[in-house]
């Protein structure tokens, strides 16, 4: 997921592209080494920058999708076909390529599992993926948080990570996926069928709306949510946002 980055005192180093994975038609995820890699948090995102043959550069910041515990750094990229950056690390990059990154970047969009939950994970789109990274962590760590995730989408076949987050859901007694699905269903589906609206919000929210929500997506979904979660109980400071725009890829 693409969004403006916070900067700091980092600097770029190289990783190198170790494995890449077809997530949808449009996504794909990027596994680097990065030697010098000085660890993250569940939550937390990177600076992307490629460098033209005459010197032109451009970058984006990309979330993290991989948890803390992984050996490898691992994000996922949505292209854009109007993109500037998106569109060469999605379709061009070829396994021994090096990317130019800095990070990790940000504070507040963070979840360890020792502040607990239970959580409430709301995604849209490409927004999906920190939160995935908080349950790849959350499984990691041997959490039993209660957790559960609602993933706004066009269609099944834009989720991202179906088959990991279908496979967690079942192993996992504390762990719920629920799936909106905006424009297309298959015969017989029986999820929700629109948008993440308050009258969702209400039916997915824990008792007394205990614990923390994390929302993240398109500035228009986490306005929503955000306001959504506070109206049906949730106290502002538990609600953590991160949401992204347009940015040219």
């Amino acid at each position: 997921m693409a969004r403006a980055a916070v900067l700091g005192r980092l600097t770029w180093q190289l990783g190198e592209v170790a494995e890449l994975v077809d997530e949808t038609a449009r996504v794909k995820t990027l596994v680097l080494e990065v030697p010098d890699w000085p660890g993250h948090r569940a939550g937390q995102h990177v600076d992307v920058r490629l460098t033209a043959e005459d010197g032109y550069q451009a970058q984006r910041s990309y979330s993290i999708a991989s948890a803390p515990e992984d050996e490898r750094l691992a994000i996922t990229v949505e292209r854009l076909d109007d993109g500037e950056v998106s569109p060469y690390l999605a379709q061009e990059l070829v396994i021994g390529d090096k990317v130019e990154l800095r990070g990790p970047i940000g504070g507040y969009f963070v979840w360890e599992a020792d502040q607990g939950g239970p959580l409430l994970l709301v995604g849209g789109g490409s927004g999906v993926v920190p939160l995935v990274a908080m349950l790849r962590h959350r499984t990691a760590s041997g959490a039993s948080v209660s957790t559960r995730l609602v993933y706004s989408a066009r269609s099944l076949e834009d989720v991202i990570y179906r088959d990991e987050l279908d496979r967690l859901a079942v192993s996992d007694e504390e762990l719920e996926v629920l799936y909106a699905l905006t424009r297309e269903r298959p015969p017989g589906w029986t999820g929700y069928a629109r948008r993440v609206d308050e009258e969702i919000l209400r039916e997915v929210a824990y008792p007394s709306c205990e614990g923390i929500a994390f929302v993240c997506g398109p500035t228009r979904f986490v306005e929503t949510v955000a306001d959504g979660l506070v109206a049906v109980g949730y106290a502002p400071e538990q609600v953590r946002t991160e949401r992204f725009g347009p940015t040219g890829g």
